[in-house]
């Protein structure tokens, strides 16, 4: 084994929660072949293991007493194109934003409204990621991973990595069981913008934009993101912690008539997409400091912490929030980070 392995590493700096905790074992893989000789090293063969990207959306809540293998391979490549599209291979280490920016001056379309969005493009489409109307399935081909108990590389198609909202069939049923090493996207040439949801198109009317471009979009929503979100350089957290919570139209109806005010997104006729933020808010959590933890003082959605904290003290933390949405309108919400 060549590759160089840490013993009782810190993964603070490796976690955008900025929560010290450590790993029994730590190393960085910068190929397939690197991680295949790492998860079959005779050593570590019934040890448990971690993939970590980003680290932009985990809370980790104890030390890790195994591997935890931080994905860094990296490179982007055109594979194919068409007239109207292109396909453009990339590598699971790669940070998701610098990819963005990347398309941007290549011209291809479809992932400006993703901009600024925390971790690796490894971790995309985990989480299928999504921001301002979309969500990384739209421009999703296929991905590569490595089956961490056989070693084979499988690649999964979009029908079978079972995308819904903010899920994927990696955080299901095959759960901790494939690493992905690089994702496919489908680009487009043309233009097909989307700035009919949030405050996109009246930030664009702000700046003075007049002819629409992936360009413009891209930096009217790293202004929307970085007037409502905290830089986790700055204030440790994993940006929105719950997820926006799906319910029935006839409990929206019934809250509707106690809580006029109350937004809402319809997703189809029998189903409503509620903010979490705003039911969050209504229950008094809004900039509310416990310790050295809390939720962010203009984004009740996000959970900080202020330094020093424990990932216990902020699981704990957002355990009471769902407690108190659940005794006010009846709604549980779902935790988007992940808990380690």
């Amino acid at each position: 084994m060549t590759l160089p392995i840490q013993q009782d590493f810190s993964l603070q700096a490796f976690n955008t929660f900025g929560i010290e905790a450590q790993a029994r074992f730590f190393a960085e893989v910068q190929s397939n072949e690197d991680l295949m000789s790492l998860l079959f090293f005779k050593g570590f063969k019934n040890i448990h293991r971690l993939i970590l990207g980003g680290g932009s959306n985990i809370l980790l809540t104890q030390d890790f007493e195994g591997l935890v293998i931080k994905i860094g391979i990296k490179g982007i490549e055109k594979i194919r194109e068409d007239e109207e599209s292109v396909w453009v291979n990339v590598g699971a280490g790669e940070n998701w934003h610098e990819f963005v920016l990347y398309c941007l001056d290549n011209g291809w379309n479809g992932v400006e409204n993703l901009s600024l969005i925390p971790g690796t493009v490894g971790a995309a489409p985990m989480q299928n990621i999504g921001a301002y109307g979309v969500e990384i399935k739209e421009v999703f081909d296929s991905l590569v991973a490595i089956n961490m108990t056989n070693g084979e590389l499988r690649t999964f198609t979009k029908e079978e990595c079972k995308f819904g909202y903010r899920e994927s069939i990696f955080k299901n049923e095959l759960k901790n069981q494939y690493a992905i090493v690089n994702v496919t996207f489908r680009l487009t040439k043309k233009a097909n913008f989307n700035i009919s949801y949030g405050a996109v198109a009246q930030t664009l009317a702000d700046m003075g934009v007049t002819t629409l471009s992936a360009k413009a979009i891209s930096q009217a929503v790293i202004k929307i993101r970085q007037s409502k979100l905290p830089n986790p350089e700055q204030i440790g957290n994993a940006g929105s912690f719950f997820k926006n919570p799906e319910i029935s139209k006839q409990l929206f109806e019934e809250l509707k008539e106690k809580y006029p005010s109350i937004p809402s997104y319809p997703i189809d006729e029998q189903r409503v997409k509620v903010p979490a933020g705003w039911l969050i808010e209504q229950c008094g959590w809004k900039g509310k400091r416990i310790g050295n933890t809390g939720t962010h003082k203009d984004q009740a959605l996000v959970l900080v912490n202020y330094g020093g904290a424990t990932g216990q003290e902020i699981k704990s933390l957002a355990e009471q929030i769902q407690q108190s949405v659940v005794e006010k309108f009846g709604i549980c919400l779902s935790m988007e980070v992940n808990i380690i």
